[in-house]
């Protein structure tokens, strides 16, 4: 290791398990709402739904693989894309990455309160949510401008913990409440849902895939990327497919589908607190109405509670670390002002892009208190960047040798010479449909999320040209500091 990278780099001090809890503790996490969330659209569907997207994240996962250990660098779909392509592309995969960031912060922070409600019932609903989630943020990007040190032990304890008590609910579910004859007739096929509603629910459940560039962003701090990467991706693949394979049934077991009032199928899955549904704690709804009674009910509601607002806790903070780490990366490449790279005077951290970006635009996305639109901007963001990872890693391939790529997923497949990646070819379709169903069926997300793509470009496109005098296209790097550090920062590494 050179000086220059001792000065500047990152330990390289991450093994398998270390990547795989901290990827586990964010990704796990969405189960907390994104069951909810999905079952609005999904309805019966909703276990399908989730299989289906499932297999989408499953060749995501394969290209961030390929692509991380190709390039262990931090950036994700943002650094496949320079390599592959050109600083513009690069630039609109890390603005899709800034958004999903964004998001993650806001509707993580959002459903704290939601879980704490057993504690204080108001919490469930606004206005008492959003002030409860501008308070989780405002402490969380104040913590990371001091840089205060989180024990990454406590972090891995945690999310086995969490893994282990969704995997208690399924059991329990299997046992208690599980019925074939109530999944199917829960299904209307056609009705509820409709065919677009099923569509639009397959990048909503993406939603429940947070997290996958997590590994990509701790890439420069394993210590052996090449075998580190690929294993705790796939264990952290595994480990979530098992989950939404299963947890589904079990909560439309629970809460099934069935006519309201007016004659509309509804789920309580899926309904808001004010129509006595558990739309914004679907966890607990599943603890509620698991056949549990008495004190076991009341310390199994205390017990998840608890856990579950710890783990969205911990997911924003997630959030706001990604945010400020992927502004910095941004800001090193001239894609964005230095500002936003300038660290504090005192506490050495980046604290204008955590101030700005994770803190006032997260809380301005945060305070319509809208679930389904944060789902919807979630989706537009994050099926934008993979398509573009999923793009990358098959021209990466295309444009080398094979002994040129340290690590290749499978499958492939051999076409007039050349290797094409299987994988991300599948899912790159996947993705690309997915984002295309938000934009064509969501106003709201199609407005927000293609606004927030051209004023990226128009900040992009002036700072280029009229500050840093450089070409759009091409490769620029901020000048380095010898013996400055990245920033340091709340838990000491990113995910996102």
């Amino acid at each position: 290791m050179s000086t220059r990278r001792r000065q500047v780099g990152l330990e390289r001090v991450l093994g398998t398990p270390a990547l795989f809890a901290t990827a586990y503790g964010n990704v796990g996490s969405s189960i907390y709402y994104a069951l909810g969330v999905t079952a609005v659209f999904a309805l019966g569907l909703t276990p399908i739904v989730f299989i289906i997207s499932g297999l989408i994240f499953a060749a995501t996962a394969a290209t961030y693989a390929e692509g991380t250990v190709r390039f262990p660098e931090a950036g994700g779909s943002s650094s496949f894309a320079r390599h592959a392509f050109n600083e513009v592309v690069s630039f609109g995969a890390a603005w899709a990455q800034m958004l999903n960031y964004i998001i993650t912060i806001a509707i993580s922070a959002f459903f704290v309160p939601h879980y704490l409600s057993i504690f204080w019932g108001p919490l469930r609903q606004n206005p008492w949510d959003i002030i409860g989630g501008v308070a989780v943020i405002l402490v969380l990007v104040v913590l990371n401008i001091v840089g205060i040190q989180e024990a990454a032990s406590l972090n891995v304890f945690l999310a086995l913990v969490d893994f282990a008590t969704q995997l208690l609910l399924v059991v329990l579910g299997f046992v208690l409440i599980f019925s074939p004859h109530t999944l199917h007739a829960n299904i209307h096929l056609g009705v509820a849902p409709t065919w677009s509603n099923f569509a639009l629910a397959i990048p909503i459940a993406m939603i429940a895939y947070t997290g996958i560039e997590t590994v990509s962003n701790l890439a420069e701090e394993a210590r052996d990327p090449r075998r580190a990467i690929p294993r705790s991706i796939s264990w952290v693949a595994v480990a979530v497919f098992a989950i939404y394979f299963t947890l589904p049934w079990i909560a439309l077991s629970a809460l099934p589908v069935h006519k309201d009032a007016t004659g509309h199928y509804v789920t309580k899955l899926a309904l808001p607190p004010s129509k006595g549904g558990f739309q914004n704690d679907p966890v607990l709804g599943l603890v509620e109405n698991l056949g549990l009674h008495g004190t076991v009910l009341h310390v199994a509601k205390i017990y998840v509670g608890v856990l579950a607002a710890t783990i969205l806790f911990i997911a924003t903070n997630a959030g706001v670390i990604g945010a400020s780490r992927i502004t910095y990366a941004m800001s090193s490449y001239r894609q964005l002002p230095d500002v936003f790279r300038r660290l504090h005077p005192r506490f050495k951290t980046p604290w204008l892009s955590l101030v700005f970006f994770a803190g006032l635009i997260s809380i301005l996305t945060l305070l319509p208190g809208k679930v389904d639109f944060l789902s919807s901007m979630y989706a537009f963001g994050a099926m934008l960047s993979f398509t573009i990872a999923h793009a990358s890693v098959i021209a990466l391939r295309l444009k080398s040798r094979p002994d040129e790529a340290p690590f290749r997923a499978k499958p492939s497949l051999q076409i007039r010479g050349h290797d094409i990646a299987l994988f991300a070819v599948l899912g790159g379709l996947g993705t690309a449909l997915a984002w295309l169903s938000v934009v064509i069926q969501t106003p709201a997300a199609r407005y927000a999320g293609l606004g927030w793509i051209a004023l990226g470009f128009v900040t992009y496109t002036v700072y280029r040209r009229r500050v840093v005098h450089a070409p759009l296209a091409v490769t620029t790097r901020a000048p380095i500091a010898i013996g400055r550090k990245p920033p340091a920062l709340i838990c000491g590494s990113s995910t996102g």
